[in-house]
Formats: C-alpha cells, structure tokens, sequence
C-alpha cells in the first residue's frame, strides 16, 4: 500500500441547510396570522410581491360536496377513503397552484383594464345618471376603488371600519383618578395618589414592595402616604388597592359593615376555608356550623379581583387554521382557512417595467434578487399549505372515532406515526402542529391536543389515549354521590373494571392536573354546601 498522496473522486449527496430553506422551515411553525404579518414585511421589502384577497383563494375548495378528491399521492395510493365512503378522508387542496401561481396568466387581477368594468362604463354611467345614488348616498360622486366596490364621496355614507367607531372602554387607572381627584385636593396628596394609582394592577391589588418604599422615592413621609391610601381604599370598586386577598375581602366587607371580630378571624385564616376544614374554623371563629355556613357564604359573594370589571386589555380570539366538516357522502373534509391564509402574487407587469429600465449592474442585479425572493417565497408558501393539509388530513383519519363520537374515543398518537403514514420527519410534523387550530363539530382545539401518551388496556385490548382516561376519570366524580365520596383507590378499581390499567398515583396527577379536589375535600366542600 503506497503511502503517495493522490486525486480521488466521490459522489456524495448531503442535506446544505440554506438561508431559505431555514426560512422556509421557519414558515411551518406560523400560524396563519403570524405569516401574513411576516409576508406584509416581505411584501414591504420586495416591490415585486403584492398581497391577493385571501377570501379568493382556491386552496380549500370542498373536495367533500362538490366530489372532488385529494390530490396527495398518500392519499391516492394508500386508499384512505372506504368503499362506502364512511370514513373516507377528503383533503381539500385543490387549486393551490393557481392560487400562488406567478405566470401571466394568472396575474389579471393584477393587471385588469379598468376602462372596460361594468362601473366605469358609458352604459354603467348613464344608468347611474337616471336612476341616481344607491340608497345610503345622499348626495356626492361615486369611485370605483379597484376591488369591486362603489363607494361614495359625499353624503351619509361611513366608511370606517366597525372597530373604528367603536367605543373604547374606561380602564380602572382612569376611574379610579375621577374619583380621586374629588377626594383629594392638595398637589402634594394627588401626586402621591397618581403614583399609588399606577402601581395597582389589572385585578385592582396594589403591587409593590412596602409603602416605605414609595414614600422614599417621592420624598415623602410614611405616615402621609398611609394616609393617602386609606382614603383611596375607600374608592369604588371596593377592594381596589389591597395588598392580598385578606385585605381585599376586608375592605369589602367593612364597606358592608359585616367585618365583625368573627369574620376578622375567618380572613385571617383563609388557609383553612381553602382546605375546608370547618371544624377547625368553627373553633377559631367560636360560631356554630349554621354560623359558619352563612359566613362561608357572605366570602363567597366577594369578588376578589375587583379591578376586572373595568376594560382591561382587548381579548384575540383564537383563528383557526383548519376547518373539518362532513361532506353530504359522509366523509371528513379537510379544508385550509382561506380567510386568513395570504395569497401572494408577482405582479409580471411591473417586472416588465422593471426589466425595461434596469440598465445598470446594481439595477439588474436588485430585480433578480426581487425575483428570486418572490419566487422563493410563492414556493414555499405552496409548499407549507400542502405539508399542513397533508398533516392535518392524517390527524383527521387516526382520530376519525374522536371526531364521530367524542373525547372518549381519542387514541393514543405520536409524532412519529403521523410522520411514518406520511413520509415526513418528525420534527416537520412537530412545526406543522405548532401554535395551529383546527375547528371541528366537537369545538376548536390545537393540532398538539390529538397527540396523547397511550395507558395500557387491563384486558390486553387496544391502549387508552390519556386524554380519554382524563375525560372518564371527570366523569366518575361528577357522578358521584355526595354522601358515598370514591377515593382514589376506589377510581382506581372503577377504571380497571373497564379495562384501563391505571396506577394510583396517575389518577392523583390526573385529578391534580384537572383541579380537581381530594376525596377528603370534596367531601368537605359538599357538605358544606348542603
């Protein structure tokens, strides 16, 4: 064997993680909402990209209805739709080549000759003319604003959107300075109960370390900023401005004038109601158990975030990604949120344009980079709705029993089998089913919630998704008689008598992870109810 340096050559083939493609991957991990906001800055940076009307796209035509079928080669060849149609599975992703095409052929909407539409028509003009302004337009000129509305320059017409005309809320930090600027009038008091003011949260609790500090940073005594809150304790809502939740229940009941030495004892023992032990309360507050009871009750009433009532931050309501229904044949539809989805076009004409003009180096070489970045993006926007309607179509098939007949009927599921029926990696499918919703007949549930740990069957049958067991265990104790409390050792014989081979101590971490009391609690709970 010759030790001489020497030329071999080898093919070898190795996956080069490129800027794109980690952009690319990126993109599965968006939710619809999140990647329209990403493709307004793309859209923003490159003048070739120009957003379409989501609502026009065809990605989620009904496949279902109109009998159409899924164009996935999983699909096709692995026959997941029955013969009778039962339990076939449609993914409806047909068109989404001309919703993201770039050819010419598609980019009419774009390019659309104004002067033949109907509204700016000599024919459409003298109709106009003779018949005069739609009803809502009183008076002024009609306009044609390019996508297929009229709308008018004059008259009653409020183009505003509705979140524009809407109210906004007062907050507490607001209604809470009205009051105070009544209740107090010297600079000195109403700057130190502004700050006050801005250090009580959303729940109405004031936030802060002790009142030692406060009167250190605004120079103040004490004893002055003491006195200062007790006059903001006073305000409404009552309870505003408590430093715990005993303070809070306090101050309420005093504006009730029920803070009697009995009540005073039960506040300051607030651990004892939560673990309800009454026994223990009946001889710290020295009352009797009707006593007690009607005491229980009056806390009860309280409210003991008292700062919620006012607007607080807007709430976003959950968008779903994907919408399942069933199809006039019975089977499951899969379908993609056209709403929400981006559909994202290049617009040919002004590349022309551009082509035209770009004489010099740095010109020609910023259009290809345009071109390449539109190109690239139209691509795997593609290619990310078609992973996500493949993943999801999957789901809808493994958990067509939990879609038919309910929580009961889960399966246990991994990303693993999910990525084998569809030939994709597991960490793909860990990004597709990230931060994605899927609405369905039985409610709105994250893609992540169809993945459950399996509890072996007590009779060797098939395992029990974990998020099944959980709905049965909730089942066992709502059922439950008030004066026969089941232990966990009881639910535990229960669940193995129907053939789920549970531990105890998974029942207790199951009952703990739903809020759920001990047995010795809820008895305590139900009989004080009673």
């Amino acid at each position: 064997m010759a030790l001489t340096p020497r030329l071999d050559l080898r093919q070898s083939q190795q996956l080069v993680m490129t800027p794109q493609l980690q952009q690319a991957i990126k993109l599965l991990q968006l939710s619809n909402l999140e990647l329209a906001d990403y493709v307004a800055q793309e859209v923003e940076r490159n003048p070739l990209l120009e957003v379409g009307d989501p609502g026009d796209s065809p990605i989620a035509q009904d496949g279902g209805e109109q009998g159409g079928t899924a164009s996935d080669d999983y699909l096709r060849d692995g026959g997941e739709q029955g013969g009778d149609g039962s339990d076939g599975i449609v993914a409806a992703d047909r068109g989404l080549e001309s919703a993201m095409d770039t050819s010419s052929g598609n980019d009419g909407a774009l390019d659309t000759d104004f002067e033949t539409n109907i509204y700016n028509s000599d024919a459409a003009s003298d109709r106009v003319s003779a018949e005069g302004p739609p009803e809502g337009l009183s008076s002024g000129s009609l306009s044609y604003d390019g996508g297929g509305s009229v709308k008018g320059s004059g008259g009653g017409f409020d183009e505003r959107g509705l979140d524009q005309t809407l109210e906004g809320e007062e907050s507490l930090q607001d209604y809470l300075m009205r009051q105070m600027v009544v209740a107090l009038h010297g600079p000195a008091e109403r700057l130190i109960a502004t700050h006050l003011i801005d250090l009580v949260d959303d729940a109405g609790y004031l936030r802060t370390e002790s009142l030692e500090e406060v009167a250190e940073q605004l120079g103040s005594d004490t004893g002055e900023v003491e006195r200062i809150l007790m006059v903001l304790q006073t305000l409404e809502p009552s309870g505003a401005f408590a430093r715990d939740l005993g303070e809070c229940l306090a101050l309420q009941l005093r504006e009730l004038d029920r803070f009697d030495p009995a009540m005073e004892a039960l506040i300051n023992n607030l651990d004892l109601l939560a673990k309800r032990d009454i026994a223990a309360l009946k001889r710290i507050c020295g009352v009797d158990q009707d006593d007690i009871a009607d005491m229980v009750k009056e806390i009860r009433a309280l409210n003991p975030k008292p700062g919620l009532m006012f607007g607080g931050a807007s709430v976003q309501p959950v968008v779903p990604d994907i919408f399942v229904h069933k199809s006039r044949a019975g089977s499951w539809v899969v379908e993609l949120n056209t709403d929400t989805l981006p559909k994202v076009l290049m617009n040919q004409q002004y590349l022309s344009e551009l082509t035209d003009v770009a004489t010099g180096k740095e010109a020609k070489t910023f259009v290809s980079d345009c071109v390449s970045s539109a190109n690239w993006l139209v691509k795997a926007l593609d290619q990310r709705a078609r992973t996500i309607l493949k993943v999801s179509t999957a789901l809808v098939k493994t958990q067509s029993h939990f879609f038919e007949h309910g929580v009961r009927f889960l399966k246990p599921l991994t990303l693993k089998d999910i990525a084998d029926e569809i030939n994709m990696h597991e960490s793909t499918v860990s990004r597709v089913t990230n931060n994605k919703f899927m609405s369905c007949p039985r409610g709105m549930f994250e893609l992540k919630y169809f993945f459950t740990s399996s509890i072996s069957s007590g009779d060797g049958g098939d395992a029990h998704s974990s998020e099944s067991v959980k709905f049965r265990l909730k089942e066992l104790i709502d059922a439950e008689d008030p004066k026969k409390i089941l232990s966990d050792d009881k639910l535990v014989v229960m669940m193995r008598g129907e053939g789920i081979d549970i531990a105890r101590r998974t029942v207790a971490k199951y009952r703990e992870a739903m809020r759920i009391p001990s047995s010795v609690q809820r008895r305590r709970l139900k009989n004080m109810g009673s």
